[in-house]
């Protein structure tokens, strides 16, 4: 997963402060982490870059959710609320059960905690 971000630098310290990522890569603009329970690279790209192709060197992360199961959603938001992250939606249960709470990184990436502990079984 790959975002176009105006301080990928600042994006990575986020996941890897807050939520226990770690780069695999890193250079100038440029940031691959990953963590071993979770299965996939983020990875963070400054805008601009003249690797990527020219009709997306401007394009920024926008109407992506970056969501993560957790065991323990009470847990994870006391623990960011703890660390000074700003909540940007709060606990919301929706009628199938889903509960999540989002936060934005430093760059507006959106970051959404979610589980499904109370969805009905089908």
């Amino acid at each position: 997963m790959s975002f176009n971000v105006g301080d990928a630098a600042a994006s990575s310290a986020f996941l890897r402060e807050h939520f226990g990522f770690r780069e695999e890569m890193a250079a100038e603009g440029f940031a691959s982490l990953t963590r071993d329970d979770v299965g996939l690279n983020v990875i963070f790209l400054r805008c601009g870059l003249p690797t990527l192709p020219e009709e997306q060197r401007d394009v920024r992360a926008a109407g992506v959710i970056l969501a993560f199961v957790v065991d323990d959603l009470e847990g994870e938001l006391e623990r960011l609320e703890r660390a000074g992250v700003a909540i940007t939606m709060p606990l919301t249960v929706e009628e199938w059960g889903e509960r999540a709470f989002q936060v934005r990184d430093p760059n507006g990436v959106i970051v959404q905690l979610v589980d499904w502990n109370g969805a009905p079984v089908t």
